[in-house]
């Protein structure tokens, strides 16, 4: 923190509101930073006391460092930092299983690269493809449906893929302390957005259920839709293979300026590709949060950072240490990794 002047889905909201339930939220009885500890999957350190610090001091009426509750914007990247991206991003997950479902409506991709691949289960010659092989498969995997039916697709995936090292469905594999945190920073008067290089489409169908956000505070890339009428007259969006806006690395203040409007005092990121989020975070005047979570935890969870292919931490763990940023470490501020 740095001070300047001048199963399947599972509903989550019931799990979020079970962390107040003993008296946290009790109306008439305070703040919410003066009741039980709101963080206890936290350990107790410089990490947990930077974040229950910025809180107080922000929500304090008539303190120096108060800010009113329209101003209190946090915004939260997803990939690695709401839940875990290993060993590759969750939506690449879904469309290479989405590529084994429509493979039989499409047999020349038996053999066309980087669908035969896929269908064979060589994920190292998909990823040896390089990035353009891996847009390729979203774009032809995400396109072609009305937003609606993508969204159902999307959500009969997560009632039954599983991760290859967890073996438990993709939306359970969320960090209960960023949970915690969610929920704290909303009791507090915060309103809290997503902020993502994920799919906007992909991203919305589930997040309310997981995270307690709703889709329209949900910012991520996003493909061409067209508007169009069905033959009975309904009239639906259609999405295309055509990308619209990439909201990742410096795309993501551009997001967040064309998608909130207000510059967020709080952001939390896990990579290099939020690093100009929490640039932006904190080019604000008064008090402002920028954190970071570094994966340092191989037995519970992963342990990587400057040499990953996917969630890439080196520039902006390099910011971190020299402007202050507060770095969670997994392993030592982290009591637990997923809910139970």
């Amino acid at each position: 923190m740095t001070t300047k002047s001048g199963s399947a889905i599972v509903d989550r909201r019931t799990v979020v509101a079970g962390i107040f339930a003993a008296g946290v939220t009790a109306v008439g009885h305070g703040p919410a930073w003066a009741q039980a500890d709101p963080l206890p999957s936290w350990n107790e350190g410089a990490t947990k006391a930077a974040i229950l610090d910025f809180v107080r001091r922000t929500t304090a009426p008539g303190g120096p460092d108060f800010v009113p509750a329209s101003q209190r914007i946090a915004t939260f990247d997803n990939d690695g930092t709401l839940w875990t991206e290993q060993p590759f991003y969750f939506q690449l997950a879904f469309a290479l299983d989405q590529v084994k479902a429509l493979a039989p409506k499409h047999p020349e991709w038996k053999t066309t690269m980087p669908f035969s691949a896929v269908m064979s289960g060589d994920m190292k010659a998909v990823m040896a493809l390089g990035e353009q092989a891996l847009v390729d498969i979203i774009e032809v995997t995400h396109a072609g449906m009305t937003t609606d039916e993508f969204a159902q697709t999307v959500i009969d995936w997560s009632h039954t893929a599983r991760h290859p090292r967890f073996n438990r469905p993709y939306t359970d594999l969320v960090f209960q302390p960023m949970l915690e945190l969610l929920a704290y920073l909303r009791q507090s008067g915060f309103k809290t957005f997503v902020v993502s290089g994920g799919g906007i489409e992909f991203m919305r169908p589930w997040m309310e259920q997981v995270y307690g956000i709703p889709p329209e505070q949900v910012v991520g890339s996003s493909g061409i839709t067209q508007y169009t009428i069905q033959p009975d007259g309904t009239p639906v969006l259609v999405k295309e293979a055509k990308v619209e806006f990439v909201d990742d690395g410096p795309g993501k203040p551009v997001g967040i300026n064309r998608f909130i409007g207000r510059k967020p005092i709080f952001a939390f990121g896990n990579s290099d590709g939020d690093r100009q989020m929490l640039e932006w975070t904190a080019s604000g005047t008064g008090l402002r949060f920028m954190g970071l979570v570094h994966h340092t935890d191989a037995e519970r969870e992963y342990a990587y950072d400057r040499n990953s292919s996917v969630g890439k931490l080196d520039k902006a763990l390099d910011e971190a240490t020299k402007k202050g940023w507060t770095v969670a470490d997994m392993k030592r501020d982290w009591k637990e990794i997923f809910p139970s």
